[in-house]
């Protein structure tokens, strides 16, 4: 009987993260985080969230703002040694808004076990890129 592979399919999980937040599904994404997990805002001038209660809070109050919200992946690339880098398109009108608003942002995150431990959002996906191939470096 061949071996079964252990190796879990990081860019699928982050896939099936972005498509939950698309969706509204707020249980699907929080499935992905570790319960001590990390979510820093800071490069966009928000708060860096600790611990899958804040991760929630932050996510529902954020969704919530937001009609018609969604993701499109530009790239999700697995970089080795549980660092995932996405790019993406996010979008959508915000509630009460006739326009749309969208912009590029880049997603860096580590994970452990099926589960994101670290995300960071950056507004430059150049710099996100930077700081993922020197962290996967590092983990090395």
């Amino acid at each position: 009987m061949p071996e079964e592979s252990t190796t879990l399919d990081l860019v699928r999980l982050a896939r099936q993260g972005y498509e939950a937040m698309s969706r509204g599904d707020l249980d699907g994404v929080m499935s992905l985080f570790a319960a001590d997990a990390v979510y820093d805002m800071s490069a966009a001038g928000l708060e860096t969230f600790e611990g899958a209660e804040a991760i929630r809070g932050f996510i529902e109050d954020w969704h919530r703002s937001w009609e018609d919200y969604r993701y499109e992946e530009e790239e999700l690339l697995d970089l080795g040694h549980g660092v995932v880098l996405s790019v993406l398109r996010e979008g959508g009108r915000l509630v009460g808004g006739k326009g749309r608003v969208e912009q590029r942002v880049a997603h860096l995150t580590t994970w452990t076990n099926g589960k994101i431990e670290w995300f960071k959002h950056y507004p430059d996906q150049d710099e996100a890129r930077a700081a993922a191939e020197r962290l996967a470096q590092e983990r090395a």
